[in-house]
């Protein structure tokens, strides 16, 4: 029995030890917390003002991280912050994300309320908050300084296409504050205010109009409905995106989600990459070419002493235009422009799709630009959107919408007769060239091309692009449409078009 008992302890001694090492294991991987039980903290923390414990709950927090708290507090004199989270969605086994509504009151000059999103991760093993300036509010690319302004309260109020009040918390804003200041007129008798962002070193930014409601409405061309699913669709993205919706048959500017700040959905201009090709394609088809012409796409060709390659350093060998384009061969489009489109051909189609014009959409909005190439280099460049070609995210939809009514608009936001009250902002409309060979090449790109995988809804057709740039990771693009909506997706510093735009927009669409 004595020997029997021994070996008893010692099994069981054994087991200890086993356990042990399976404990210390698991501790050594052992994922600490859990985003929605970080969340919780955090807007406990933010409720009570205790920014040091909400830096504690951040991962790698600015050292600015409390200033910038406080510069808005002290600048729009916060007497009290109202916060209310929406349940945490975890994206991936590592990521998460809560969207809230903050309502601020601003010491008797109204309450300001939107809203934005928390981005939560795992970073050495312990869920934390991502924090960033766009946390604080949508669009917000870093520190500024803020006050409240008193104006004189605009005559008239911005209302949707269907009568209703368009969203107050959502990244419209900017823009219908705009609209009101140029359009809404001067009430002589009534006084507002006006919350004002002006980033360091960059203009004053006016995000959103308070005052009393006037009677008189304007409608816009906004959909309440697809706006609500762009500005979803953005609340994914982490960093600066923006989505813009049009109606092709119009022009009609249905939604604009703006995470890049400063309203640079209509006025940032950045490289469209590869998405520049439905122009060089247009260029191309009405220089002879058709979507079955041969065409060779090699991994890498020299064309006017620059070497080019394919993104993914693909090579496709020898191929048709359809099957260059569906699969974004940079080689293809380079070789080719430089072959058929020198003697301004190129600019004279970029010009058709609306580069170097002006844009009159209401608010202001830049103007693309397609410098006349000054060598084949650059004309290599500049064939598949890179060099000196820039666009906004605005622009580039009316490419998409182009393309899918077969007739340029210049887009709009509000009625043609209130745009013209500006005598430089003319509405132009022009017929598009072989617009149903692009359709059927933007058709290839997503049911066999490169958004093949990327979840986008029957029906749909587009462009994707991966735009180069100096400093930081590669814009993320796509353009296209479904029916009559056409869009343009853009993802700051995204990576890739593939992989992070085309399914930004799958999401925007089967959200609506």
């Amino acid at each position: 029995m004595r020997s029997a008992g021994v070996a008893i302890m010692a099994g069981v001694v054994s087991v200890a030890l086993v356990g042990g090492i399976g404990c210390a294991y698991v501790q050594a991987h052992q994922i600490h917390g859990s985003p929605s039980e970080v969340a919780r903290r955090y807007f406990a923390a933010w409720s009570r003002g205790d920014l040091s414990r909400m830096a504690g709950l951040s991962a790698h927090p600015p050292r600015d991280f409390a200033d910038q708290h406080r510069a808005l507090s002290r600048g729009l004199s916060v007497t009290s912050v109202g916060l209310l989270p929406d349940p945490v969605i975890v994206d991936r086994k590592n990521r998460a994300h809560v969207d809230f509504a903050v309502s601020r009151d601003l010491s008797g000059h109204g309450q300001w309320s939107y809203r934005s999103t928390l981005r939560l991760g795992i970073v050495d093993r312990h869920w934390k908050a991502i924090w960033s300036p766009s946390t604080l509010h949508p669009g917000l690319a870093g520190p500024g300084s803020w006050k409240i302004t008193e104006i004189q309260a605009p005559a008239a109020s911005f209302v949707s296409r269907d009568g209703r009040p368009l969203p107050e918390d959502g990244t419209l804003q900017p823009y219908v504050a705009e609209l009101s200041e140029r359009f809404g007129g001067v009430a002589d008798s009534r006084s507002g205010w006006a919350v004002e962002f002006q980033p360091a070193g960059g203009p004053v930014q006016r995000l959103k109009v308070l005052g009393s409601a006037p009677e008189n409405k304007i409608r816009t061309t906004v959909d309440r409905r697809l706006q609500a699913a762009a500005d979803r669709a953005v609340s994914t993205v982490a960093g600066g995106a923006a989505i813009v919706a049009l109606r092709p048959s119009t022009g009609e500017i249905l939604a604009v989600a703006d995470r890049l700040g400063a309203r640079n959905a209509f006025l940032g201009l950045y490289p469209p990459g590869s998405a520049f090709k439905v122009v060089t394609a247009a260029g191309l088809l009405s220089d002879g070419l058709s979507t079955g012409t041969t065409a060779n796409c090699p991994g890498t060709v020299v064309t006017g002493q620059r070497t080019i390659r394919n993104h993914d350093g693909s090579d496709l060998g020898t191929t048709t235009l359809r099957e260059a384009f569906a699969q974004s061969c940079n080689t293809t489009f380079a070789a080719l422009g430089v072959e058929r489109l020198r003697g301004g051909k190129l600019g004279a189609t970029a010009r058709e799709f609306g580069f170097g014009g002006p844009i009159a959409p209401g608010p202001a909005a830049a103007r693309g630009s397609f410098p006349d190439p000054g060598s084949d280099a650059e004309l290599a460049e500049a064939a598949f959107g890179q060099g000196r070609v820039q666009a906004s995210p605005l622009l580039m939809a009316t490419v998409a919408a182009a393309v899918a009514d077969g007739t340029w608009r210049s887009p709009r936001m509000v009625g043609t007769k209130l745009i013209r009250r500006y005598r430089d902002q003319v509405q132009r409309t022009h017929p598009l060239a072989n617009a149903a060979a692009l359709r059927t090449m933007m058709r290839a790109v997503v049911t066999d091309g490169t958004a093949a995988r990327a979840g986008l809804p029957a029906g749909s057709a587009g462009k994707t692009g991966t735009a180069e740039h100096n400093g930081g990771a590669d814009h993320a693009w796509f353009i296209g449409y479904q029916g009559d909506l056409a869009f343009a997706v853009f993802v700051e510093n995204g990576g890739s078009g593939p992989k992070v735009a085309a399914p930004l927009a799958a999401r925007f669409l089967r959200s609506r």
